[in-house]
């Protein structure tokens, strides 16, 4: 992994108003329902192939009833399936690969959690890009509660062929 990227000291982002919303990222990601990992984005600089974005954890969220009952956690396989979808969003958005293309996950590296996050709670996730390029793309990314550090992974992507292709298949 690169130098250490720090945690944001100030969440100085508008998540009320974000950069896009659920909308927008539907216009991105194919994910839908209780799939959807993203509630927003606030911020996105594609000179440093920075992307910040957020869920806010609920506890009518699919997992929590079971995961743990009375005792509610954010599943860690589940805040890289976020930090992916977020990866994904860069990807189109940023017309890294061709248009209508589909950026699927293809590796999780050097995960570690260091924080469980609860209902109620809004996970921001920071990822920067690593490797940035149509055929593979490689973000550290870090995710935090306030100013507390929830988790860290290199999420890798590749793409898998446009939508409609894939629909079809």
């Amino acid at each position: 992994m690169t130098a250490e990227q720090p945690v944001l000291e100030s969440l100085d982002f508008n998540f009320d108003t974000p950069l896009a919303g659920i909308e927008e990222i539907r216009t991105a990601n194919p994910h839908r329902y209780e799939f959807e990992m993203l509630s927003g984005i606030v911020h996105v600089d594609p000179q440093k192939h920075r992307i910040i974005g957020f869920k806010e954890i609920r506890d009518s969220d699919f997992w929590a009833r079971g995961h743990m009952p009375g005792f509610p956690l954010f599943p860690g396989v589940l805040m890289c399936e976020a930090a992916a979808q977020m990866c994904g969003y860069y990807y189109i958005t940023q017309k890294v690969g061709e248009a209508g293309v589909l950026l699927g996950l293809a590796g999780v590296d050097e995960a570690r959690f260091s924080r469980p996050v609860r209902p109620g709670e809004r996970l921001v996730m920071v990822g920067t890009g690593l490797k940035v390029h149509r055929r593979l793309t490689r973000f550290r990314v870090v995710g935090q509660v306030g100013t507390e550090k929830a988790f860290e992974a290199v999420i890798t992507g590749v793409p898998l062929g446009k939508m409609e292709d894939l629909r079809g298949a």
